[in-house]
């Protein structure tokens, strides 16, 4: 085992927050790191041994820049999967595989997927365009209310958008997209399934997520989720059903619906760290990012049990402000006891832009909430005026 404090390289594709606390234990670990991002001023810049600056999604970029790693991974689905899977065709280890990527890059096709093995997910429909979907709404063959997606590229809220009337079908892309059935949940929730080569897996307790209603963005996560353990364990059968079919290597972030009939639909999964295991920093044995490093290396899995209740808080930039960011009232929520503030490192903001986080631990899980909203209501990320 020559990981620590040897030659041995892990790349990482893609350079933002993601990377950036994936690299906090790679540097715990003295594992040598190569990221490669498109931003010459990425997050991860900062931590990592060697970066590179280049197009994810170009095949000869990202066929050098895995030639030169020992181990490659991702820290943001939009990459050039035809290069990853020649990479695999050379003899390198890639997680997760070009075969799961594929699959799940594409929201309609990994809809279908859902489908064909048999995992509750909402009903939908693809549409080759936006124009056909239009043309769908006004035939009356495709029913409103529904959640327009983009097929590709939808990250953070963007490429989704709720159409409840024909006027909100207005300025959307001309691409590929689904229109999924509108659900009435009770509750969004998240599983995160960790897996290594040899095929071990562990699972994280459910979380679960409030969203901003606007910016279709998580603005709250809770752990654990405020369910009946029934129901709970449900959804970390379903999750671990799910990891089963996608077969991957590293972390699975199921996220899904909870419907006021006591159903349980898959939503969207992620194969890499994600928002709704940011509290693991601060509140489990083993964070999220120390468990996919622990995963793409085939090492023994760690402990996935919390600690502590945990709530975490996304900083996101204020709406009417662009520009250099500054945290305001920072120093008041440094005073308050369990809150934990990380923030990324971009410099500009925009609105609803994930600029960083804060993780609030607490015994009582009712009183980290309440924290938690003292701490939205307190600080602001703005621009420097």
């Amino acid at each position: 085992m020559e990981y620590f404090s040897s030659d041995y390289k892990l790349g990482i594709l893609g350079g933002g927050q993601l990377g950036k606390m994936l690299l906090y234990e790679t540097r715990k670990w003295d594992i040598k790191t190569k990221v490669m991002d498109a931003a010459a001023d990425a997050p991860s810049r900062m931590a990592c041994n060697e970066f590179a600056q280049g197009d994810l999604l170009d095949y000869e970029t990202v066929l050098r820049f895995g030639a030169d790693v020992d181990v490659l991974t991702i820290e943001i689905e939009n990459v050039n999967v035809d290069a990853l899977e020649a990479l695999e065709k050379q003899g390198k280890k890639v997680y997760p595989s070009a075969a799961t990527l594929q699959r799940i890059q594409n929201k309609g096709i990994q809809k279908l997927f859902y489908t064909d093995h048999q995992i509750p997910t909402a009903p939908f429909a693809r549409y080759a365009y936006t124009s056909e979907l239009k043309h769908a709404v006004e035939d009356n063959v495709q029913n409103m209310p529904f959640v327009w997606k983009s097929e590709r590229f939808g990250y953070d809220g963007q490429g989704v958008k709720m159409v409840r009337t024909h006027e909100d079908l207005d300025n959307l892309p001309e691409v590929p997209c689904i229109a999924e059935e509108l659900i009435d949940f009770e509750m969004e929730l998240a599983v995160i399934v960790v897996r290594n080569p040899e095929g071990a897996i562990a699972t994280y307790p459910v979380v679960e997520m409030e969203f901003h209603p606007e910016a279709n963005q998580v603005e709250y996560v809770i752990c654990p989720a405020r369910i009946s353990d029934a129901l709970a364990q449900k959804a970390i059968d379903l999750a671990r059903k799910t990891s089963k079919a996608f077969a991957h290597v590293g972390l699975l972030a199921v996220e899904m619906f909870l419907t006021k009939e006591g159903e349980i639909l898959v939503n969207e999964v992620a194969p890499r760290p994600h928002n709704s295991g940011h509290y693991s920093i601060e509140a489990s044995y083993t964070s999220q990012f120390e468990q996919h490093l622990r995963a793409i290396l085939n090492l023994p899995l760690g402990n996935t049990e919390s600690k502590v209740g945990a709530v975490m808080v996304n900083l996101v930039g204020a709406e009417g402000h662009n520009g250099q960011v500054f945290y305001q009232n920072m120093e008041t929520i440094l005073a308050m006891d369990g809150v934990t503030p990380h923030i990324y490192g971009k410099k500009q903001t925009r609105p609803f832009r994930k600029m960083g986080h804060v993780t609030i631990v607490h015994p009582v899980l009712e009183q980290a909430r309440e924290i938690a909203q003292k701490v939205k209501d307190k600080i602001e990320v703005i621009s420097k005026i």
